[in-house]
């Protein structure tokens, strides 16, 4: 007899087990089914968490350097004391690093502040208000919805015109065009001459469509004459980020005035940052969510090995028949270990079931999905599962003695 025979013959025998034991089987994969749904619950969240995570920083870009004063993410207090001391980055020292650099396709600086807009009686309050030049378009996921966005001629000539978001939009035209209209940004006039596309929130929290971009120069001249910039660095190649950031920091010492001993003053952010802050944040949850599912798996498994002892032990005249009239060990071993993975397999396919109808639920909150890929792993796991619970019965069961087996009554 092969293996596929046996595999077969095995498969029969333990479905006929299983069906002459409903009840008992049920209530065997309760265990399993707490187990599964966990896993296939945290796999989900932490996979749809992900993609709208990764949706969510894509507008930061993966080829584009920001030169700050600041780190995005600080470990310490004492490191947050010594960023506070560094120097600021002027708007000068952004167009003599441009002069500097090879490897970059675009250098752009970039100034902000949280200011009120009005359009006639209308207001918009905690707009971010942008300074900055006709290459941020370079540096950003930012498109143009209605009209254009800011020439040369008026960023270098810092005449007064500005391209809002689709929020500050829809707050202050509501039934007209805003396009040609002038909007009134602290006591300045300025002309609206293009419409974002709309980006939505940065990790649900921050608007990217409450803000109005104006020319760096206006921006100095209206609101802030000696601005502590950021500078956007987009890079040229992908390829080269890591010596393009090199060639980043050299200039930047250089545009700083940096003796060779000296700190770095100065910080180069890049998205790899908060990816890796995520990744680092999910693998926390996931060894949570790990060790439940460990318990739930363990508890289950226990389960299923006791009730395939009982299954053996009431089968033992069977296992003595079989036996007596040639099984080998092999055949014994596969038939209650297919039993046994049967028996999980049922039970990781009703926790799909339901783990589906709680995404459903979940969906509504938490952007979770049931992909193949955790499907497959869920059966995986519950496969796994039955052969590990079920092989100490199923090797009692093949290491008997038929003469023994045949004697039980």
């Amino acid at each position: 007899m092969n293996v596929l025979t046996e595999l077969k013959e095995g498969l029969g025998i333990s479905w006929g087990a299983i069906r002459a034991n409903k009840m008992r089987s049920v209530l065997t994969t309760l265990g399993i089914v707490i187990g599964i749904v966990t896993v296939t619950l945290m796999a989900s969240a932490i996979q749809g968490l992900d993609r709208a995570f990764l949706k969510n920083i894509s507008f930061i870009g993966t080829d584009v350097l920001y030169v700050s004063r600041f780190n995005w993410f600080i470990d310490s207090e004492e490191e947050w004391r010594k960023v506070q001391k560094r120097r600021p980055i002027t708007a000068a020292q952004a167009r003599a690093l441009e002069k500097h650099l090879t490897l970059a396709r675009a250098v752009v600086p970039e100034v902000d502040a949280g200011l009120p807009i009005y359009y006639k009686k209308r207001r918009s309050d905690s707009v971010r208000v942008v300074g900055t030049t006709d290459q941020f378009v370079y540096t950003s996921s930012t498109a143009v919805a209605l009209g254009r966005f800011l020439s040369p001629l008026e960023a270098e000539g810092g005449r007064p015109v500005c391209v809002i978001g689709s929020e500050v939009a829809t707050n202050l035209f509501r039934r007209e065009p805003p396009l040609g209209n002038r909007v009134r940004i602290g006591g300045q006039s300025f002309e609206v001459i293009g419409v974002l596309e709309k980006q939505g929130r940065f990790l649900g929290l921050v608007s990217l469509d409450n803000q109005v971009i104006i020319p760096l120069k206006q921006f100095m001249m209206a609101f802030w004459s000696n601005p502590d910039c950021q500078i956007r660095v987009k890079v040229a190649e992908l390829a080269q980020l890591d010596d393009a950031k090199e060639e980043v920091r050299s200039a930047m010492r250089v545009v700083r005035r940096l003796a060779p001993k000296d700190p770095d003053d100065f910080a180069i952010n890049q998205q790899d940052q908060f990816v890796k802050m995520f990744h680092k944040l999910g693998g926390t949850i996931a060894a949570v969510g790990l060790f439940v599912t460990g318990l739930s798996l363990f508890v289950g498994g226990i389960g299923i090995m006791n009730i395939m002892f009982v299954s053996v032990a009431e089968r033992t005249r069977e296992i003595g028949i079989r036996k007596a009239i040639g099984a080998k060990r092999r055949t014994i071993l596969l038939q209650f270990l297919i039993e046994a993975a049967c028996i999980c397999l049922m039970g990781g396919t009703l926790a799909l079931g339901l783990a589906w109808l709680l995404i459903l639920v979940v969906q509504k909150f938490l952007p979770a999905a049931l992909s193949p890929s955790i499907v497959g792993l869920a059966l995986l796991v519950s496969l796994v599962t039955g052969v590990v619970s079920g092989f100490l019965p199923a090797w009692r069961a093949a290491l008997m003695n038929p003469v023994d087996a045949l004697r039980n009554e």
